[in-house]
């Protein structure tokens, strides 16, 4: 088989074949232990789809958290304090969800959900709760209030758009949601 004419084959239409790279030697520079992501080859959808899977689970423990700690009649700080673990359990959870479905046990199940989501949840709650305690009023909104569903909608908006290019870099160098993305294949 004529090596060359084979490679430029799969460039030429966009195929990436791992196990065909590491057979040939080439791209020995990648640490995808064939993941099946080079680095510098992921699509930024890919990396939105991990931001948005990521964003689904923190915007659930936000309003859950949000809705006890209002309903409790808890201040901000442990309010907030309880959405930001609710945010990171269902975060972890929905990726839990799929791992454990690719018949991982639960022990190394949590082990792919805390590599995959640690960073990409950290940096999300970080945006969404710096844009809520920045917001005039958005703090003291009550969950009637037209202001406590925009500034959530607002931050989480920008906690996905500053989150996607994290998850694309780590999923280019074989972590974060690449991690992940071996069990669904």
């Amino acid at each position: 088989m004529d090596h060359e004419a084979h490679t430029g084959h799969d460039h030429e239409h966009g195929h990436h074949d791992p196990a065909h790279e590491h057979e040939h030697g080439h791209h020995e520079h990648e640490h995808d232990h064939g993941h099946g992501h080079g680095h510098g080859k992921v699509s930024w959808a890919m990396a939105a789809q991990a931001t948005l899977h990521c964003l689904t689970g923190c915007a659930i423990g936000e309003v859950l958290g949000m809705v006890i700690g209002t309903a409790l009649g808890w201040g901000n700080v442990p309010t907030m304090i309880l959405a930001i673990v609710l945010a990171f359990f269902f975060g972890y959870s929905l990726t839990l969800r799929g791992v454990l479905k690719a018949g991982l046990d639960f022990k190394s199940a949590f082990r792919v959900a805390l590599a995959a989501d640690t960073l990409s949840i950290a940096v999300m709650e970080l945006i969404d709760n710096s844009v809520i305690a920045l917001w005039p009023d958005a703090m003291d909104a009550h969950l009637s209030d037209a202001l406590f569903w925009g500034a959530l909608a607002a931050s989480l908006a920008l906690a996905f758009v500053v989150t996607t290019p994290v998850n694309r870099w780590m999923i280019g160098r074989g972590k974060g949601h690449a991690v992940v993305h071996q069990y669904h294949h």
